[in-house]
């Protein structure tokens, strides 16, 4: 099976005939990686004095369920799905979550088929428009007390935040931080004081939560 055809098989078509059938899954996995490398790299170098809690919220941004699954809708890419009968019938090609994966595992199949530099060339061509808009980062004053917020319109029980690991010699240690929720970890972040790896922690946490709600 051809990589381009493949990053448009809908796992629903292995289920459907419960036979073994190749599917976008992987690719999907792999273009989630390459996507990542290369937007972190964008905003690294676009906000030199950006910490990371702001550059994780950015990137959170662009790569969440919705921004991908326009990506998706973008490039037609519901036209083209290899689907079940039931996934057709049930509107499958116009699902965000499903045109938001085969947009992941297009990438991917473009890293392995042509490369890095043209995975890059695509993703920066498909966000062209975003980076445009994004000429500054919103600097995140109180991300734990965002996450309180956001994590207490479901329970009043308040996140719990615990050091996990100090690395580094005494002069640069780097602090590692994980937050918790109703027994749960929900994010982990690092820098050089508690405080800092505590917010990174509280950014990656809003971040997942964004990501989970709208899957």
């Amino acid at each position: 099976m051809g990589l381009l055809r493949l990053a448009l098989t809908h796992p629903s078509v292995a289920h459907e005939q419960g036979t073994v059938v190749q599917h976008n899954q992987r690719l999907e996995f792999l273009g989630d990686a390459v996507l990542q490398l290369i937007l972190t790299r964008v905003l690294y170098e676009r906000f030199p004095g950006v910490s990371e809690g702001p550059l994780t919220k950015a990137r959170a941004q662009l790569v969440n369920r919705r921004a991908l699954a326009e990506q998706g809708l973008r490039l037609g890419l519901g036209e083209h799905l290899v689907l079940s009968r039931g996934e057709e019938l049930n509107r499958g090609r116009e699902r965000p979550s499903t045109l938001a994966d085969t947009f992941e595992a297009l990438v991917g199949a473009i890293f392995l088929d042509q490369g890095f530099e043209h995975a890059e060339s695509f993703i920066l061509s498909q966000f062209k428009d975003v980076f445009g808009e994004l000429a500054e980062i919103p600097n995140l004053d109180n991300p734990k007390g965002e996450l309180q917020e956001m994590l207490q319109a479901n329970s009043p029980e308040s996140p719990r935040y615990q050091l996990v690991g100090v690395t580094g010699p005494d002069h640069d240690r780097v602090f590692e931080c994980a937050v918790f929720y109703r027994g749960q970890e929900y994010g982990r972040g690092s820098g050089k004081s508690k405080k800092e790896a505590e917010s990174g922690a509280a950014c990656n946490a809003m971040a997942a939560l964004r990501e989970r709600s709208e899957q």
